[in-house]
């Protein structure tokens, strides 16, 4: 059995993330439990801009963008609200349709509770650079969210973070028909 405790040890401390920023600000007592589950919303985690409404080329797409990758650190001891940042990493493109070298890409972060009742929503807003090429990439941090708890013994497994592309009711229904456009899609 003792044996098998590294790798216990390496897979808890991998799940929590106690080794951020966040921890590394406070004391060293360990947290009270895990961490909140972080996920995009599989539907909201692609952005297609076009430049008109009736858009459905490629030819008509001004611009583009992805939820690569999210990353919740957590800390939470005692009796205190779990405070929580986030990192999103997005990938973004610049379509045939393109006025400009830079987009703002409008997103949000929800924390819910397990059973999918939203407890809180903050929108935000990230901007691409294009310069001279038609691929862009940024890493965002939010790191103001606290999560109160009841007490001590609620922990961080009773909620969920979930991130995506704030988008219009056509853009949603774009992403559920399941279409998508690849950055080298002109290639093809």
């Amino acid at each position: 059995m003792l044996k098998f405790a590294p790798l216990v040890l390496a897979a808890l401390l991998a799940g929590c993330g106690t080794t951020n920023r966040l921890a590394q600000s406070l004391d060293s007592t360990p947290n009270s439990g895990p961490c909140p589950v972080i996920g995009s919303l599989y539907d909201a985690s692609r952005y297609v801009k076009f430049a008109d409404a009736d858009g459905k080329l490629y030819s008509d797409i001004a611009f583009t963008g992805e939820i690569t990758d999210v990353r919740l650190f957590c800390r939470y001891t005692g009796k205190v609200p779990l405070a929580a940042e986030v990192e999103i990493d997005f990938a973004f493109g610049k379509g045939p349709m393109a006025a400009g070298n830079s987009a703002n890409y409008p997103y949000f972060v929800a924390v819910t509770r397990r059973n999918g009742k939203v407890l809180a929503k903050e929108y935000f807003t990230t901007e691409a650079e294009f310069g001279r090429g038609k691929v862009a990439g940024k890493t965002e941090l939010v790191n103001r969210i606290q999560i109160p708890r009841a007490d001590e013994s609620i922990s961080g497994v009773n909620f969920e973070i979930v991130v995506g592309f704030d988008l219009t009711a056509e853009q949603l229904a774009f992403n559920r028909a399941g279409n998508r456009f690849r950055l080298d899609a002109a290639a093809q």
